[in-house]
């Protein structure tokens, strides 16, 4: 998947340059920095921008879980942000999350005496 492959991609360009700047030139120090910028960077832009995107265009894999004492109902995409519907029996509720990319702005909407359960 386009997830898998963004890592490889990622860890086989950290590799190119401890190899090339850390052996070749014989600066090791230079070589292992290099890479961890570029490993620091490639996980800010996964987080911030690129995971959502993967999953939804290009079928990437993200794993969210449903918290303890909740029911999933539903999850819809609305632009890039994914909404999760879970329902709480415990207080009645029907509660919606947004998962915004890198979990910046993420809403959040509580219906009361909601039970999608009864028949």
């Amino acid at each position: 998947m386009i997830t898998y492959l963004y890592w490889t991609v990622v860890v086989l360009l950290a590799l190119l340059v401890v190899v090339g700047v850390g052996a070749r030139l014989g600066r090791p120090k230079a070589g292992i920095g290099g890479a961890l910028l570029i490993l620091a960077l490639a996980s800010g832009a996964y987080t911030f921008y690129f995971q959502q995107i993967f999953v939804k265009r290009w079928g990437g894999v993200m794993t969210i879980s449903v918290p303890p004492g909740q029911r999933h109902i539903a999850a819809t995409w609305k632009d890039d942000n994914l909404w999760i519907e879970n329902f709480d029996p415990a207080t009645n509720r029907c509660i919606f999350s947004e998962y915004s990319r890198g979990n910046l702005l993420e809403g959040r909407v509580t219906i009361k005496d909601c039970n999608p359960l009864a028949r």
